[in-house]
C-alpha cells in the first residue's frame, strides 16, 4: 500500500466512527423524548383523573401541543401545563 491509500483508509475509518457516534447520540435523544412523552401523557391522564375525583371540573387537554410540551420539557412541562390550568382557574 502506498501512503495515499493508507491515508484514505484511515480517513474513512475516522468518518465511520464519527458517524456511529452521531447516530447513537441521535437515537438516545429520540428515545429519551419518546419515554418522556409516554410518561408525561400517562401523568396528565392520572392528574386529570385525580382532579375529577376531587371535584375540579377543569383538566389539561390531551392534544399535540401538550404532548410536545411534556415530551420536550419533561417534568417541567408537566408542571407548566398544570400551572397554566390553575392560573386560569383563578
Amino acid at each position: 500500500m502506498d501512503l495515499k491509500m493508507s491515508a484514505l483508509i484511515l480517513g474513512g475509518i475516522c468518518i465511520l466512527v464519527l458517524a456511529i457516534g452521531v447516530l447513537r447520540r441521535r437515537a438516545e435523544i429520540i428515545l429519551n423524548f419518546l419515554v418522556r412523552t409516554v410518561l408525561g401523557v400517562l401523568a396528565i391522564y392520572i392528574g386529570n383523573a385525580v382532579l375529577m375525583g376531587v371535584g375540579i371540573e377543569q383538566a389539561v387537554g390531551m392534544n399535540a401541543i401538550s404532548v410536545l410540551t411534556v415530551g420536550s420539557l419533561g417534568t417541567g412541562g408537566f408542571a407548566l401545563l398544570y400551572g397554566i390550568l390553575f392560573y386560569n382557574m383563578l
